[in-house]
């Protein structure tokens, strides 16, 4: 299984390289929607982006989008499974105790419990938290712009580090990955965070302005 992982990330690391970016650009798309969808590549996307970054240094500025999107189409064809399965595919997949501490996540912390997932590289899971916000019927439109934004992160990161470091990257990445992504995680946390906050005070402000209004009419009546 492994050799045969091993031959494919080869084969795709030589395919992503040499061919020009018209053709690996959609070529990127593929692979991370199928792997963020019903397959499983594990860090594939995260190798091929590092791999092309490190070629091909100019392409830093979109060629992660690339592999972002591909996620996002791909996280979205397993969010919409699920969300018309319902809780029947997801415990179909996934065991009840794993189902139920997301779910106590998305209840707590709402899109950081997708964000932070999406964010950290394996072994960290990943596709539960996905198949759980289709169930739960989270916010399509803010589902992907979840995924867009931390995959988006995530590769940019990668790629830039490529471009400073070369191959070597790589090996980096694979032994101190967890400490570099958790870095960036806690700089999006801290985003979001805002970002909630935000939004909780304006609604709390709009709240506020509609009881007033209320409050005005209902005094205006005779």
């Amino acid at each position: 299984m492994f050799d045969w992982l091993r031959a494919t990330a080869r084969w795709l690391q030589q395919f992503i390289i040499s061919v020009p970016l018209h053709i690996a650009g959609p070529a990127m798309i593929i692979i991370g929607a199928l792997d963020s969808s019903l397959l499983s590549l594990p860090e594939i996307n995260d190798y091929l982006v590092v791999m092309r970054c490190y070629s091909e240094p100019r392409e830093i500025f979109y060629f992660p989008l690339f592999a972002a999107l591909g996620s996002v189409i791909g996280c979205t064809v397993l969010y919409t499974l699920s969300r018309r399965g319902g809780q029947a595919v997801l415990r179909a997949r996934f065991r009840a105790e794993h189902i139920e501490r997301v779910e106590r996540a998305y209840a707590r912390f709402g899109p950081l419990a997708l964000a932070i997932p999406a964010l950290l590289p394996p072994p960290m899971p990943f596709k539960i938290f996905v198949a759980t916000a289709g169930a739960l019927e989270y916010p399509r439109w803010r589902f992907m712009m979840t995924i867009l934004i931390a995959r988006g992160i995530r590769y940019y990161v990668e790629g830039t580090l490529a471009i400073f470091y070369g191959t070597r990257v790589l090996l980096f990445i694979r032994d101190n990955g967890l400490m570099i992504v958790s870095g960036v995680a806690s700089a999006g946390f801290i985003a979001l965070l805002v970002y909630w906050w935000y939004k909780r005070r304006a609604a709390r402000a709009t709240i506020g302005a509609n009881a007033e209004d209320a409050k005005a009419a209902r005094a205006a009546e005779p």
